[in-house]
């Protein structure tokens, strides 16, 4: 069967298409796609909004027999993926007939990197990926930096458990000071480690981006984050991405997939974080963290396939993107060109069929049974997967290895975490806190 060979779409009521808009595409823009808003994510984790748009994707599932759903939205044509099959095809598809280059990405993340790979033109998008995977090296286990990177990681670590011991605990905020300090050596060198204020204009521009084309584009504030990354990049520093970004070549885009690169590694600060909120409250998985890191030198750098199964179960049980855009660039079964297809991924990571779906069940990325499974994509698929994934790996499981190789965490806030009750649909990163326990 090939991209454009599909099960003919069935047609939503109004009712469903308006359930869909509420229960599934609101709550997802409220919670801010590009930049996270941390007063809508509590109220919707009160609410439990992100079991509601599973439950009715279910539904809706079972009623047209996993058929893709065309939703009745006045001037557009707009689909809705609801077998994890059509995911393998649609994610397969990219760039054509399904680019992963939308009319709401395009206007969204137009608003600080225009000319980023993931929102290419066909003819631009292939000397940019081919740059972005020459320096993010995908498929390779440990970068060539990885030796400077775990060095930076357990001196950044090692100043936050030195804080952390003087507070007797750990909240979002201090852990993302040193998650950006770390993201900032490591992408730029160590004299971009305490340059917030580049971050701090790229989150400005974020929340911008959260309004896609509702938002006027601020040129001077793009100008200015523009203007203060491409000094660090000049610099090249050794160790760092840059140096490596210099080496490669690139075609004056850089500093625009530079952009994309800090996005991501938001998201992967709040995986990190999850994931260690698994770990607190799943005690049989931390005794085999601590059984896996009893003698392991962290100064050398590390696979640590469990910790990285860890990051990759908590980005499957709260996707750090969950929805996936594709628009097709010719007619296919799924409509004319320029039809918007929708992936829900928390409806196809907690499908409850799925006999792990409510579980922390880190194995799953080990034995086999997620690769089995078309639709579990934390890091998307097909050759528009994310080409950051090996080095995000690196980065998050390396850095939980120094939190707790010689310490212990107890959730102090937070919904309850635990092995013996389903966890819950969504987890609201920025009101979780920590207490260290004695030794």
């Amino acid at each position: 069967m090939t991209a454009t060979q599909v099960t003919r779409p069935a047609t939503a009521s109004v009712a469903e298409t308006l359930r869909v808009a509420f229960e599934v595409a609101l709550p997802t823009l409220a919670d801010g796609v590009i930049k996270r808003r941390p007063a809508a994510m509590a109220v919707a984790g009160k609410l439990r909004a992100d079991r509601a748009g599973v439950r009715l994707l279910a539904k809706l599932r079972a009623r047209h027999n996993g058929r893709p759903l065309r939703l009745r939205v006045p001037g557009r044509s707009v689909e809705l993926a609801l077998a994890r099959e059509d995911v393998r095809t649609l994610l397969a598809g990219a760039p054509t007939p399904f680019s992963p280059s939308t009319v709401e990405k395009r206007a969204a993340l137009g608003h600080f990197q225009p000319h980023g790979v993931l929102i290419s033109s066909a003819a631009d998008r292939g000397p940019r990926r081919r740059f972005t995977e020459a320096v993010l090296e995908p498929g390779r286990p440990l970068h060539e930096l990885a030796e400077p990177f775990a060095r930076a990681i357990a001196d950044e670590t090692a100043v936050l458990l030195s804080d952390v011991t003087r507070a007797g605990s750990l909240d979002w905020d201090a852990f993302n000071v040193a998650w950006w300090r770390l993201v900032r050596t490591v992408v730029l060198g160590t004299e971009a480690r305490d340059d917030e204020t580049l971050t701090d204009l790229l989150e400005r521009l974020r929340l911008d981006a959260n309004w896609a084309y509702v938002h006027r584009r601020r040129k001077q504030l793009r100008e200015q984050f523009s203007s203060r990354l491409t000094a660090h990049l000049a610099r090249a520093e050794p160790g760092s991405l840059a140096a490596a970004i210099a080496a490669t070549g690139d075609d004056g885009t850089a500093a625009d997939q530079v952009a994309h690169w800090l996005f991501a590694f938001d998201a992967a600060g709040m995986a990190t974080f999850r994931t260690l909120a698994l770990l607190a409250t799943h005690p049989a998985e931390l005794e085999r963290v601590h059984t896996d890191l009893s003698d392991v030198d962290l100064a050398e750098p590390r696979q640590l396939s469990h910790l990285r199964a860890c990051v990759l179960e908590s980005v499957r049980l709260w996707p750090t993107t969950p929805m996936l855009l594709r628009e097709t660039t010719e007619e296919t079964s799924w409509g004319p060109a320029g039809t918007t297809v929708l992936i829900f991924t928390p409806f196809f990571h907690r499908d409850a069929g799925l006999s792990y779906a409510d579980r922390f069940e880190p194995d799953i990325w080990l034995d086999g049974r997620a690769a089995e499974n078309p639709a579990l994509v934390p890091f998307s698929a097909g050759p528009a997967v994310c080409p950051g994934r090996d080095l995000v790996q690196f980065c998050t499981s390396t850095m939980l290895a120094n939190l707790l190789r010689e310490h212990r965490f107890e959730q102090a806030s937070g919904p309850v975490l635990t092995p013996d009750r389903p966890l819950p649909a969504g987890l609201d990163n920025f009101h979780l806190t920590f207490r260290l326990l004695p030794d």
